[in-house]
């Protein structure tokens, strides 16, 4: 294992079907005034919303609803809840939902108190937090982001194209989150799998970096793994209840920053499929999708060792016959042939994009280091056209 590194994940989990009893030990640790994050309203109609405020209510809190997280979470909606947040001087923030109500809930925690625009000094120009962070619980109601137990908030700007993720500190992580994997049940079938892809993105996003040997890769391929079986049984029943926890619990580990440690991870899926997001608007887990084979077959000639051992570990494919090229490229299209199982977005087309929105995504596209290979702009093209 190369390189230095320091690992602490200061959430505290309560998972499983009496997971929700946990409210009741944390929120007292907190003061009066509770900011109830949620979205669209599906909470209310499953039951979670009124056992939530059963629990707020059982602690003595004061409500104040924050509701309407759209599921790419944007920067006036960003501002709304710090309005909302400094009028009634909450103290806690209660995220209920999936990961854009936990990272809008974490974006709103580090801008309540900050005196700038939050949008130009964590997004536009990355800086660290300054100022006092109110402190955010969650209760996930989908699995897919890790942001239950990591710092990442992402917010899309719509007017100037972007949409852009800050991975903010311990001290922005969630106090607590409750993992009841009964509360994902309701999901439509096209979130659930959105979800699991994108949950396998966070991993292979770490594994595809690096040539030494690493004990996080060890654990990548083994929550690979797992991963795809539990979605092969919840494709076919979607309330499972071991397979949707097996993979709400691989969603957690997936980017609670374990599996990066040691690791110089490469982020270029994430970065492209989130500037097809800001354009389109379309589901997070898609676009990645949508993105994802082209990009690794891009790069797949930097890294042949790595995505050989992913075809042999992972997918199970025989070595016997194949060079490590054929290899390589075997294990990529067993790959494909798992996400079209699922039925997910293989071509940015299918969410909107056309071949007009090329160079809007590809300025939108952040590049970085550490993968294979660094990107520059003619091959984010390349990559975007191969993925129309």
């Amino acid at each position: 294992m190369q390189g230095n590194f320091t690992f602490h994940n200061p959430t505290k989990l309560y998972f499983g079907k009496d997971a929700l009893l946990g409210l009741e030990e944390e929120l007292p640790k907190y003061g009066k005034t509770v900011q109830l994050i949620y979205g669209g309203g599906s909470i209310k109609k499953n039951g979670v919303y009124d056992a939530v405020v059963a629990a707020l209510k059982k602690c003595g809190k004061t409500i104040v609803e924050d509701a309407g997280v759209m599921p790419n979470p944007t920067v006036e909606k960003l501002n709304e809840g710090v309005k909302i947040a400094r009028e009634n001087k909450v103290d806690f923030l209660l995220a209920v939902g999936g990961g854009s109500c936990c990272d809008y809930a974490k974006a709103v925690s580090v801008s309540i108190h900050c005196d700038e625009d939050p949008w130009q000094k964590y997004y536009l120009r990355f800086e660290d937090v300054s100022c006092p962070v109110v402190p955010v619980g969650c209760v996930l109601t989908m699995a897919g982001t890790g942001s239950e137990m990591n710092g990442g908030a992402v917010i899309t700007n719509h007017a100037q194209k972007l949409k852009i993720g800050h991975v903010f500190g311990t001290e922005v992580f969630p106090k607590f989150s409750i993992l009841n994997p009964e509360f994902t049940f309701s999901l439509p079938k096209r979130q659930m799998v959105a979800g699991i892809y994108d949950i396998f993105n966070h991993i292979s996003e770490q594994y595809f970096s690096g040539t030494d040997d690493n004990t996080s890769d060890y654990i990548s391929e083994a929550l690979m793994k797992s991963l795809i079986h539990s979605s092969r049984i919840a494709l076919k029943n979607q309330e499972d209840y071991e397979a949707r926890s097996n993979i709400m619990w691989t969603a957690t580990w997936a980017l609670n920053k374990l599996v990066a440690c040691g690791k110089s991870e490469d982020w270029m899926v994430h970065m492209l499929g989130q500037a097809v997001g800001a354009v389109t608007d379309a589901t997070h887990g898609m676009t990645l999708a949508a993105v994802s084979l082209p990009y690794y077959r891009h790069i797949m000639p930097c890294g042949l060792p790595k995505f050989a051992r992913f075809a042999r570990e992972v997918w199970g494919v025989s070595a016997d016959g194949k060079t490590e090229q054929e290899l390589a490229e075997a294990g990529l299209c067993a790959m494909e042939s798992w996400m079209r199982e699922l039925g997910l977005a293989m071509k940015i087309s299918e969410l909107g994009a056309t071949r007009s929105d090329i160079e809007a995504i590809a300025n939108a596209t952040i590049l970085l280091e550490g993968g294979y290979k660094k990107l520059d702009k003619a091959e984010v093209v390349e990559i975007l056209k191969e993925s129309l």
